[in-house]
């Protein structure tokens, strides 16, 4: 299959590489040069989205928030001024659900499909072919895409129309910046408890408190590994689209806001380049002690 593909950052360029691997010929653009390693699989650069869009049947885009999509989509050398009748436009991108539909509708003007299909599971999922893709579009462009979804991740979901993609992102992204902010909580209250955070967090893994959250991030926490990752200014993009449609739709989501607070007092600190885990260090800069520290009267010091 002749795929289009938009977008090679920390996400995108393994993505991408799953699908020559899998024997998909790759059509390939970015803002920056194209990575030599996908090029050495027969990946092929091309000068612009609208180059991508005039030589794939299915063209992707993976890139960062919307303004960037709209760009990629309708820019002066945009995928809409490739596209012709009967192709499928896919954004994997995690932007505005509403913006997402005016997008469709463009798409369609032009006779082609589109689906939003967010991802969730980072820079480890993207690599280990194991998203969790959530599609918002007609059926007939989801069964043709799915293929490529399933090189790419393995639970994939059809939720339902255009901009229900994007919706379903917006929520799992309440969950895990709500799962973050309570891990954290967690490990600096047992760290300054006295306990080990390592055993304790090993220990809360068999029990109902087990997620991936305290598995992947809850490992990085207590390692002090703090490099993308998802990065912090990712999730306060991926926040302020939820507080604006809990504002919108006059719904309260007040978690929610108190964990922007704080990502935002992160990024306050120099850190919106941290990956989302590092949340964790604002809070320990409030109780002014780190996970890593020996607690005050733990009998180790």
């Amino acid at each position: 299959m002749d795929v289009g593909f938009i977008g090679l950052g920390i996400m995108g360029r393994p993505m991408a590489d799953h699908l020559i691997n899998a024997g998909h010929r790759l059509f390939l653009y970015d803002v920056k040069p194209v990575p030599d390693d996908l090029t050495s699989k027969g990946g092929t650069a091309c000068a612009s989205a609208k180059e991508v869009a005039s030589k794939a049947e299915i063209i992707i885009t993976m890139v960062p928030d919307t303004p960037h999509v709209e760009a990629a989509l309708f820019g002066p050398e945009g995928v809409a001024k490739g596209l012709s009748e009967g192709k499928t436009v896919v954004d994997m991108s995690s932007i505005a659900p509403i913006e997402t539909k005016r997008f469709a509708a463009e798409i369609n003007k032009l006779g082609c499909d589109y689906l939003d299909a967010p991802v969730s599971g980072g820079e480890v999922g993207a690599k280990a072919a194991s998203l969790t893709i959530m599609v918002g579009g007609p059926e007939r462009a989801f069964e043709k895409v799915k293929p490529l979804f399933e090189k790419m991740g393995k639970n994939i979901t059809l939720v339902g129309g255009n901009g229900d993609g994007q919706t379903t992102k917006v929520a799992n992204q309440i969950i895990v910046a709500l799962n973050i902010q309570a891990v954290a909580e967690a490990l600096l209250f047992a760290a300054r408890a006295g306990a080990d955070p390592a055993k304790v967090r090993q220990a809360l893994m068999g029990g109902f408190a087990g997620s991936k959250v305290l598995e992947i991030h809850g490992d990085r926490m207590i390692k002090r590994t703090f490099d993308p990752g998802f990065r912090i200014e990712l999730h306060q993009k991926d926040l302020n689209l939820a507080l604006q449609g809990a504002r919108a739709l006059n719904i309260a989501l007040p978690n929610t806001a108190t964990a922007q607070q704080l990502f935002s007092a992160c990024a306050a600190q120099g850190g919106s380049q941290w990956d989302h885990s590092g949340l964790v260090r604002i809070l320990e800069t409030m109780s002014g002690f780190e996970i890593g520290q020996t607690a005050p009267g733990s009998g180790d010091d």
